[in-house]
């Protein structure tokens, strides 16, 4: 199962700039997408033009129109849909899940999309409630021997291998102590796996995202806030994972690149 993970920046620019193509040469069995920023009948137009138009789409575009808003598609029908997390969040945009039928069990994928927060701000404050309420999630997933996957924009990288200019960012949202501190207890207290990294090994990078302005992209200046995190059951399962970084800074569909890994099901 090819399990790909996006951040488009709105589904539509996304396509004008060429995501349809790539994601149709990808051919993944599940799609997820964060900042689709789209309604269901502009999500339905752009899948279809990267030939997912008879896929079967969860998607959530929480209250604020033109932000947010994450779907994860598949090629099978999925069994269950379920949007927030942990009761929380419903409205928001930024959690939705599904879970499908394989022959290992039944797998359940989330798209999510974290605040970005703002150090010392509100901003701050709601986006640690967010890991507060993934980080119950996550909880009930190992506790239950789940076979589950959580991918998305993260928006924290969780080591120095992860972003280029640690240093300038250490008091930044996004490197900050508290929300490092977060991933911790994922991998270490609850046993999930940051796939894309133990397949790739370390660092520096591969990154997968960086900003639109200045020689970022060619200078590979970027931050890895994309993710896949898969639960103790399924991790082991997981063979291959790469980043669909583009070739130049003018074949860039969004400023993010997607994350592609392979499970064996």
């Amino acid at each position: 199962m090819r399990v790909i993970t996006a951040n488009v920046n709105g589904i539509r620019a996304a396509i004008r700039r060429g995501a349809a193509p790539w994601i149709s040469q990808a051919a993944p069995d599940v799609l997820c997408l964060q900042e689709v920023r789209a309604g269901e009948t502009e999500l339905a137009k752009a899948l279809a033009e990267a030939g997912l138009g008879h896929w079967h789409v969860a998607h959530t575009e929480g209250t604020v129109k033109g932000r947010a808003g994450v779907a994860v598609a598949t090629r099978e029908p999925h069994t269950a849909v379920r949007v927030g997390v942990e009761g929380a969040f419903a409205e928001a945009g930024r959690w939705v899940e599904v879970d499908v039928s394989t022959p290992a069990g039944v797998v359940t994928v989330a798209s999510t999309y974290v605040h970005t927060g703002e150090a010392g701000t509100g901003r701050q404050v709601e986006k640690q409630l967010f890991l507060d309420a993934m980080t119950g999630r996550l909880e009930r997933a190992a506790q239950a021997g789940a076979l589950m996957v959580v991918t998305g924009d993260l928006n924290v990288a969780h080591r120095e291998d992860d972003l280029k200019n640690w240093k300038g960012n250490l008091r930044k949202s996004g490197f900050l102590p508290e929300e490092r501190d977060y991933f911790d207890r994922w991998f270490d207290e609850l046993a999930w796996v940051d796939v894309h990294r133990v397949l790739h090994g370390p660092g520096p990078g591969p990154y997968t995202w960086w900003s639109w302005r200045g020689k970022a992209f060619d200078n590979d200046a970027g931050w890895r806030i994309d993710y896949q995190l898969a639960s103790a059951s399924l991790a082991p399962l997981a063979r291959s994972a790469s980043v669909g970084r583009a070739e130049s800074y003018a074949a860039r569909w969004s400023d993010h690149a997607p994350v592609i890994v392979d499970y064996d099901l």
